[in-house]
């Protein structure tokens, strides 16, 4: 069944962050549950871009209310002190968006070492998720969703080069940055299950948004004015898994037409991403990298 933020109900008293949510698909996901009545945080690595980003949005009245969190996903000390500042501050987190990301540039590193796709997309996320479990397992039907892209039907997890020590393709680092996102997802879904947990896990991709990833990557870029959907219309399946009742855990939203625009649907990701034995081992080794270990058998 399609769906539309329209439907979008009442957030009143829950605690939701936002990563990334300074611009793009971030922004337009933080003003609709603000909106809504939730107290947003808004997670972002640049400070300035964070209060251009708060001066905009207070400019629309909302029922809810904003709050800014420094956090650079690309520097794991920089996501510990985010998420303890977090808990410092907040007895309850009911919606989690990994939303935050970085596309194909060329080739970088992380303050800890790691390819910056890889690193920023999946790592910062998978880290800062299983620091803040503790408040996500203490708030009753808390939800987890980390949003995907249609890239990661490329993509293949690298084990023996996870960092791209040889030759770099851009393109295929983000593919493989993206299909982790999904694999995170559904393992983490899993774990929580299997555990006993009310908090769900899903994911959800924009299809073909004009954002400021998308512009700055060349044809592609350059067609997006043309043919693309709006950022506010790309964080559609970000809201629905965020919030529609009758999402499961698991569950994995994009846009009907053709995954690239139009109302929120269940998609279905590639077989890939849906391999156990992949995101078992992918889980592993993100731990070690990351020195985070949480929901471990």
């Amino acid at each position: 069944m399609a769906w539309s933020p329209d439907q979008l109900e009442d957030q009143t008293g829950r605690v939701a962050l936002v990563t990334g949510a300074n611009s793009g698909i971030g922004l337009w996901t933080a003003q609709a549950l603000a909106q809504a009545g939730a107290q947003v945080v808004l997670a972002c690595r640049s400070r300035a871009k964070a209060d251009d980003a708060l001066a905009r949005l207070s400019e629309t009245p909302v029922r809810g209310g904003y709050e800014l969190l420094s956090l650079d996903l690309a520097d794991l000390a920089s996501v510990r002190a985010c998420a303890e500042q977090f808990m410092d501050q907040h007895q309850r987190l009911d919606l989690l968006i990994n939303n935050a990301g970085v596309m194909i540039p060329p080739f970088g590193q992380t303050r800890d070492g790691f390819e910056l796709q890889f690193g920023t997309n999946h790592l910062g996320h998978f880290a800062l998720t299983g620091l803040l479990l503790d408040r996500l397992t203490q708030t009753r039907g808390s939800r987890v969703v980390t949003v995907a892209s249609n890239a990661h039907r490329w993509g293949r997890i690298r084990f023996a080069d996870l960092n791209w020590s040889g030759r770099y393709n851009r393109w295929l680092a983000y593919g493989q940055s993206k299909v982790a996102n999904l694999l995170f997802a559904y393992e983490l879904e899993r774990r929580l299950s299997a555990a006993g947990h009310t908090t769900r896990s899903l994911a959800a991709h924009p299809g073909w948004a004009f954002t400021g990833l998308v512009e700055t990557s060349g044809l592609i870029g350059l067609m997006t004015p043309w043919f693309a959907q709006s950022a506010r219309a790309g964080a559609a399946p970000t809201l629905r898994a965020a919030t529609d009742p009758d999402a499961a855990g698991g569950a994995y939203y994009g846009p009907r037409w053709l995954e690239m625009r139009g109302r929120s649907v269940r998609v279905r990701s590639s077989g890939y991403s849906r391999r156990v034995d992949v995101a078992q081992r992918l889980w592993q080794i993100s731990e070690t990298l990351t020195g985070v270990a949480w929901l471990s058998e």
